[in-house]
């Protein structure tokens, strides 16, 4: 999940895990606590850009055609 098809680690895709793990932990902790110690929404708002943005960066990297060299033959 964490990984592209090559193997390697997109940090994209650790940062919007990470960015939804945290959303989630706040919406349930907020749902079973009092209203006075929930986050400010700009902190709340701020975290779900960064995790939309770097989902939408991961997909677009998934249609993005790889480039290819340019080598030419030198003889």
């Amino acid at each position: 999940m964490l990984s592209s098809a090559s193997g390697d680690v997109s940090s994209k895709r650790v940062i919007a895990f990470l960015g939804f793990l945290a959303l989630a932990v706040t919406m349930i902790i907020n749902s079973q606590t009092h209203e006075e110690i929930k986050p400010s929404a700009e902190l709340v708002s701020a975290v779900e850009y960064i995790t939309i943005a770097c989902l939408f960066g991961t997909s677009l990297d998934n249609f993005a055609a790889p480039k290819k060299p340019n080598h030419k033959d030198e003889a």
